[in-house]
């Protein structure tokens, strides 16, 4: 192409970018009006005080913390976890087993923040989300009081705010703390437990082991002799013939998956140390503890909760509640040992409305 055409035809291409510039920017210049926009309040959004965690200092771990226990073995971490915001009603949860987890507590989820109650998820030394020694001297009552205690000062709470809820051992483990601390208890809540093994055994010896089978009791009793605790036949014959008829009144392939977890995560050393090994009664070193004549010490206001279809002897349950000085009873109709699950609405009723009693001052 020759210079001369070569420059007339740039020249052509110029004028032709002019125009199109001049042609957008003109466009660009008439009004055009924005598209409709919803209104948008100036309100600011309202925040609930129960879910508020900006001033928590466990708001990035979801209301998680790892609390340090010291031992005469040493110190280690246990698992907790917070749920809500109340000044006045906190709810310290303690688990059965020993050696079961919190995760079978997961059923307050659907009940207690509907009252604005502020609770703690906590496993216990030895349980599945804490440390676990293997130094058995650690698992002993007086251990898991001081324990108790412990995570009572970590967790700041005080006689103004602080109820404990035992469910099981966790029961047994409450009735020790507030002989020894009901200083710091604003009310005690004992869950599916007497206050004697003895006596728990006695009504399993007299009242459950006859109820039974007879052939499935000869042949579950014979493999607890020959120890075969862990012959998968020793839960065939108990699952259905007593966990489905006193521990959760549910066939066991539609009890819940927090049920399930906690099963799964027990630590069977711990627990075999302390209930021994069969579920017909108790064992290990649990075996003659008996607090049965010691808690008319108890002056805080206390809640004792037992089922009809329970492990235990749901009338003796309710005749603790008159033991101590400032005593409730509630038992669960169509509840067994884990009424919160089985007769939930019955247990959740009386539980919330012992609470909100002891808060308002009317108990």
């Amino acid at each position: 192409m020759s210079c001369v055409l070569l420059g007339n035809w740039v020249r052509r291409y110029a004028t032709y970018i002019g125009t199109v510039v001049v042609a957008l920017a003109a466009t660009a210049c008439q009004k055009t009006e924005p598209p409709p926009q919803a209104a948008v309040s100036a309100e600011p959004i309202k925040k609930s005080n129960y879910l508020d965690y900006s001033q928590r200092d466990d708001r990035l771990s979801g209301g998680v913390k790892l609390i340090t226990v010291n031992t005469p073995k040493g110190d280690f971490k246990v698992w907790t976890k917070r749920v809500g915001n109340h000044p006045t009603m906190k709810v310290l949860l303690l688990h059965g087993g020993p050696g079961m987890t919190h995760e079978y507590f997961e059923v307050f989820d659907s009940y207690f923040p509907n009252a604005n109650i502020e609770y703690y998820y906590y496993d216990q030394l030895g349980s599945h989300f804490s440390d676990q020694p293997s130094d058995q001297s650690l698992v002993d009552l007086p251990p898991y009081v001081e324990e108790v205690e412990q995570v009572r000062q970590a967790l700041k709470l005080d006689n103004s705010n602080f109820y404990l809820l035992g469910h099981s051992w966790g029961g047994i483990l409450a009735m020790e703390y507030a002989l020894k601390y009901q200083q710091h208890l604003k009310g005690l809540i004992v869950s599916n437990m007497v206050d004697s093994i003895p006596a728990y055994n006695e009504y399993a010896k007299k009242v459950l082991m006859p109820a039974m089978d007879q052939t499935v009791l000869k042949e579950t009793q014979a493999l607890e002799a020959a120890g075969k605790y862990e012959d998968p036949r020793y839960m065939e014959l108990l699952i259905p013939h007593h966990y489905e008829k006193h521990v959760l009144r549910m066939p066991q392939a539609q009890w819940p998956d927090p049920v399930n977890r906690s099963f799964k995560h027990v630590n069977a050393k711990i627990y075999v140390s302390m209930q021994g090994p069969s579920e017909l009664g108790a064992s290990g070193k649990l075996l003659n503890w008996d607090r049965s004549t010691d808690l008319s010490q108890i002056h805080v206001p206390t809640l004792m909760i037992g089922a009809q279809h329970d492990t235990m002897d749901p009338q003796y349950m309710a005749a603790m509640a008159s033991k101590v000085k400032r005593g409730r009873s509630l038992i669960c109709p169509n509840g067994s040992h884990m009424a919160m699950y089985d007769d939930s609405e019955a247990y959740f009723a009386g539980l919330i409305r012992f609470i909100l009693d002891v808060d308002q001052g009317k108990f």
